[in-house]
């Protein structure tokens, strides 16, 4: 049974994490007028912020594949593969209780909220999201999974490293490691977006500066809305 079957899939509400929204409206996002505000972009900290995201989360090539690679890529209105929806939402807890993640992980993040991010190219849903073909790891190649079939395409929004704005960690729902749990990573090793080839998202053991804030580039907000 799938995800969406087992919990009750909220709609695109205003999640509140940690006391701040990591959900905005905006003009200033990334989504094809079909998709409009029905769809969700999600940028990295590390190259832009909520009124000026820089780049925002794609799809390598518009590929609609198991496997498919997951990018940053320029913020457009034009570009179906910047097209996300999330497609199931609840609590860790919901999940759990649908025998979807972990005692462990319950344990851990029972209240924290948890998401699958489907691609949705002009606003058709895909059937893919946005997570691992594995266990997470360092260097876990993030691509277009089968939604609904397992905990390793739920993202969970780690409220407790929420920083001002609403830009969070996003842990894996698989993750095994709960002292450093590992988070969707933009690779940092000096990749750009726009490098060929283009630098592919992973997953990465959540790392912190010596103030305790987490790295930016582990850091991810999100927006609705249309570029106008």
């Amino acid at each position: 049974m799938s995800i969406k079957s087992k919990v009750i899939a909220a709609s695109a509400t205003l999640a509140l994490v940690g006391g701040v929204s990591m959900v905005g409206t905006l003009s200033a996002s990334a989504a094809t007028p079909s998709c409009g505000h029905r769809c969700i972009d999600l940028f990295s900290r590390a190259f832009g912020t909520h009124r000026n995201p820089a780049f925002v989360l794609d799809v390598w090539r518009q590929g609609k594949n198991v496997g498919q690679p997951v990018i940053l890529y320029r913020t457009s209105n034009s570009d179906p593969a910047e097209d996300f929806t999330i497609s199931a939402q609840g609590t860790v807890h919901d999940f759990y209780v649908a025998g979807l993640v972990t005692a462990a992980l319950n344990l851990h993040y029972s209240n924290f909220e948890a998401y699958e991010i489907e691609y949705s190219p002009l606003g058709v849903a895909s059937g893919l999201c946005v997570g691992v073909g594995s266990t997470p790891g360092d260097g876990t190649p993030v691509a277009l999974e089968q939604c609904g079939v397992s905990s390793k395409t739920l993202w969970i929004a780690d409220s407790y490293d929420t920083i001002a704005g609403g830009y969070v960690p996003l842990i894996n729902g698989a993750d095994t490691n709960f002292s450093h749990p590992y988070v969707l990573n933009y690779p940092g090793n000096g990749a750009y977006p726009t490098d060929v080839p283009r630098p592919q998202l992973d997953t990465w053991t959540l790392s912190k500066y010596s103030n305790g804030t987490v790295f930016d580039n582990q850091l991810w907000g999100a927006d609705f809305g249309v570029l106008r």
